[in-house]
């Protein structure tokens, strides 16, 4: 499949727009399991040819594909394709170069956004666009844009560690919304509330620790293995997103404010 992969990433590459592309996701990082699907970033500027896409995605598996253009997965997805080639899934996930840029240089201000996007129920963290590139295996990228900025995003900025460390402020604003709304049994609201706590402080974590969070999947994971991280943090987490009632709430507080001893910045 490797073979198929650097043909597929050669073949990206000449079509209208296409800039380079990038193997990431768990593959990448080489967690992945054997029946792991394969994820392609095409980083394309000024537009793309979707209509070339079409063809090429047809070609390779023989059979009609559909492919959204930019913006047809919604603001940050951005688009792409579901594709399967030799009984394998391989999915485009296309990203505008230029606007993957202009975060990489709000992330090395300290600035950064989080977006409403589906798929992404905590949000779109703006950090996972230099993220992706960082922890990506370059496949194709005649210019060498890619290749460059992989080379930047090997170092977290520290102005972006200090933000998003910041940003834990809000998990406490909402534990106590959810302590609101627990005695009358809210259990949507109280759920709601503490899983945003909770996303939050995985995101402070990552960020104390200098790591890339790409996306809410296996973020709890990566968190509780942090140097550092409250012992059994995936289980008390899970004990309280189960609970949803006011003693839950109480130890999410607990939760909240040891994590927050803990990120503590010089």
């Amino acid at each position: 499949m490797d073979d198929v992969i650097a043909t597929m990433a050669a073949r990206l590459v000449e079509v209208r727009g296409v800039r380079a592309v990038v193997l990431g996701g768990s593959r990448a990082r080489g967690a992945h399991r054997p029946g792991s699907d394969w994820d392609l970033g095409v980083y394309y500027r000024g537009g793309v040819d979707v209509a070339g896409l079409v063809r090429l995605a047809g070609e390779l598996t023989g059979a009609p594909v559909e492919v959204a253009g930019p913006g047809g997965w919604g603001p940050w997805v951005d688009g792409g394709a579901w594709l399967t080639v030799d009984g394998v899934g391989v999915d485009w996930i296309l990203r505008d170069l230029d606007r993957v840029e202009r975060v990489w240089a709000d992330c090395r201000a300290g600035r950064y956004e989080v977006g409403v996007q589906a798929g992404h129920p905590l949000g779109f963290w703006s950090p996972a666009y230099p993220g992706e590139v960082a922890l990506c295996r370059v496949l194709a990228d005649p210019a060498g844009e890619v290749t460059a900025l992989r080379a930047e995003t090997a170092a977290y900025p520290e102005p972006l560690r200090e933000a998003l460390v910041g940003a834990a402020w809000e998990a406490d604003f909402s534990v106590a919304a959810a302590a609101k709304s627990a005695p009358g049994g809210d259990v949507l609201h109280v759920g709601l509330c503490l899983s945003r706590a909770f996303g939050v402080l995985v995101q402070s974590l990552h960020a104390y620790h200098r790591v890339w969070c790409l996306n809410e999947k296996g973020a709890l994971g990566t968190a509780a293995d942090l140097p550092g991280a409250p012992q059994d943090l995936a289980h008390r987490i899970g004990t309280a997103l189960r609970g949803l009632d006011p003693e839950a709430v109480a130890s999410a507080a607990d939760l909240t404010a040891e994590i927050r001893g803990a990120l503590v910045l010089p």
